[in-house]
């Protein structure tokens, strides 16, 4: 920072924003000093950004405490020299106070550096499975009209416990039900008790499938949804800081699949196995399902390649898949099944999860219509991608929705032609965002930023009551970067 200034100009900004992007470029330009706060990498000074801004959207630009306001702001306030000269004088006359706006230290960015960095209580249960799966009792057992693999009956297990363990009635039972509760073994009647009956469990499966994250269990004691959640986030968030351009969209997936971090990423997805999801609360499932979905699209990009036409692009959203608290979950469940409250998806004809399926027990209760603007594809034409916390979501969320909307991408106006155009995300799941015209264009004001020009040159149009509406054609193209 130049001598000539004692105090300094803070940018509240978020990855894959275009208004900050250009805050940027302005401050830039001229040769102004500045520090750029990242707010999706410091969560925990987001909501105190918003409390005391009264804003919820970004760039936030300071002059010392001095609210600026966002892009639009800056830029007028560099055609009034006159105030600008007074800020200018204030910037180099005094000094920056820390206790307001606030700067963050690096250390402050949660990094997991390596996967010995990562809590692992080893689960001696996991070596038990392994014996307990060479006896001859465990095989194909028939339920109804269909055969499971692997399983036996309550009565085999417990005398195989008591035989050949030489455990006594009690011992042998709490066996069987610490298997059950660390979701080592399931009932498929769902039961949440073991039974030393005819009831039959399945051995979760340790074997080769479609899954990303099948094979061998990992050998560390289950973890809770939020802890796994929380690890798995880091990483990711280290992945997205090193791999994913400057505009938050375009990704050097070589570059991942050679780093140390994405070996890291892809053993702590074994833990996804085993890890309880099903009573961890809404904002939970949000964040870990949005998180795990656009981490799970990059895996299968490095795995088997992008898509590249209508059929590759309907195999790679359903054979890409991880296996979730002993389920398995494609692209098209989490999406459509989990965050979408088990909606029909585009050309689906019924919604992915029956009434028996144990995954509906993990699905919303209601659909939420803004992680359209959180999912990343793997496109172009999809939003930027971000990591999402619990304790934040639905700001960070709004965020999301904002900047998307803010880009060429999310939304255009066309005044010549009275026409406002939007990305066809809102065409496919309009049902997920309202019922009419009016209520799609009210919903879009709500998430755009007050007084920006798009602003008002859509409530122009809408006021003239002779507009239409066309959708944007959506960029598939894959979004590798081009290194």
């Amino acid at each position: 920072m130049p001598d000539t200034f004692l105090g300094r100009i803070i940018v509240y900004t978020v990855q894959g924003c275009p208004h900050c992007r250009n805050a940027i470029k302005t401050l830039k330009s001229l040769a102004l000093p500045y520090t750029d706060v990242r707010l999706d990498l410091f969560p925990n000074i987001r909501r105190e950004v918003v409390k005391k801004s009264g804003m919820s959207t970004v760039p936030q630009i300071y002059f010392n405490e001095i609210l600026i306001g966002g892009n639009e702001d800056l830029n007028k306030l560099i055609q009034d020299k006159e105030r600008l000269d007074k800020l200018f004088f204030s910037l180099k006359t005094n000094s920056f106070s820390f206790d307001w706006p606030i700067v963050p230290e690096k250390s402050d960015v949660a990094i997991i550096s390596s996967f010995d960095d990562l809590p692992c209580e080893t689960d001696e249960y996991v070596y038990l499975l392994r014996d307990l799966k060479q006896n001859s009792f465990v095989g194909i057992q028939c339920v109804g009209l269909k055969f499971y693999k692997q399983a036996f009956s309550g009565k085999d297990f417990f005398n195989w416990a008591a035989g050949c363990k030489g455990l006594d009635d009690v011992a042998a039972l709490k066996l069987g039900q610490t298997l059950l509760e660390r979701q080592l073994i399931f009932s498929l009647s769902d039961s949440k008790l073991f039974l030393p009956t005819s009831e039959i469990y399945q051995l979760i499966s340790e074997d080769e499938s479609e899954a990303l994250n099948s094979g061998t269990l990992s050998n560390c004691q289950p973890k809770e949804a939020t802890e796994l959640g929380e690890q798995l986030r880091r990483i990711i968030l280290q992945l997205y800081e090193t791999f994913l351009k400057e505009d938050g969209k375009s990704v050097d997936y070589s570059g991942i699949k050679k780093s140390e971090a994405f070996q890291s990423y892809t053993r702590l997805t074994k833990e996804l196995v085993r890890v309880n999801i099903e009573k961890v609360s809404r904002e939970e499932k949000l964040a870990f399902f949005i998180n795990v979905y656009n981490t799970l699209v990059i895996h299968s990009v490095i795995i088997r390649g992008s898509p590249n036409n209508l059929w590759t692009r309907y195999k790679f959203f359903n054979d890409s898949k991880y296996i979730i608290g002993g389920c398995v979950y494609s692209l098209q469940d989490i999406e459509n099944g989990i965050l979408r409250a088990n909606r029909r998806g585009v050309g689906q004809i019924s919604k992915p999860f029956g009434k028996n399926d144990p995954r509906l027990k993990v699905a919303l209760v209601r659909h939420e219509p803004l992680i359209h603007f959180a999912l990343v594809c793997g496109a172009k034409s999809c939003p930027p991608i971000k990591t999402y916390t619990s304790q934040n979501i639905y700001e960070e969320l709004y965020l999301a929705t904002s900047a998307f909307l803010e880009s060429d991408s999310g939304c255009q106006v066309d005044l010549a032609k009275q026409t406002l155009k939007l990305s066809s995300i809102f065409k496919w799941y309009q049902g997920d965002f309202c019922h009419n015209e009016t209520q799609l264009v009210d919903f879009v004001l709500n998430y755009m930023q007050p007084g920006s020009s798009k602003v008002k040159e859509m409530k122009k149009i809408v006021e003239s009551k002779n507009y239409h509406i066309d959708f944007l054609p959506y960029d598939w193209t894959s979004n590798a970067s081009q290194i």
